[in-house]
């Protein structure tokens, strides 16, 4: 096999490992400003003022801070 064929061969299974990661998720397309959900082509597109919902609203986990005694 060609070094070229190589590289195409897993950028492809590197695209095909992205796409189907990105459809297990359960998320959905939103208008940021008025939270209404709407066709995740706007997102997939990176349309300004849309977001993937609800990956944006997961709250984050503080880390507690260590005291120096």
């Amino acid at each position: 096999m060609s070094k070229a064929r190589s590289v195409m061969l897993a950028g492809t299974v590197l695209v095909a490992g992205l796409g189907l990661g990105a459809c297990s998720e359960k998320r959905w397309c939103e208008l940021d400003a008025t939270d209404t959900k709407v066709s995740n082509k706007y997102c997939e597109n990176g349309t300004p003022g849309y977001e993937w919902e609800p990956d944006s609203d997961k709250k984050k986990k503080k880390k507690k801070k260590k005291s120096t005694s």
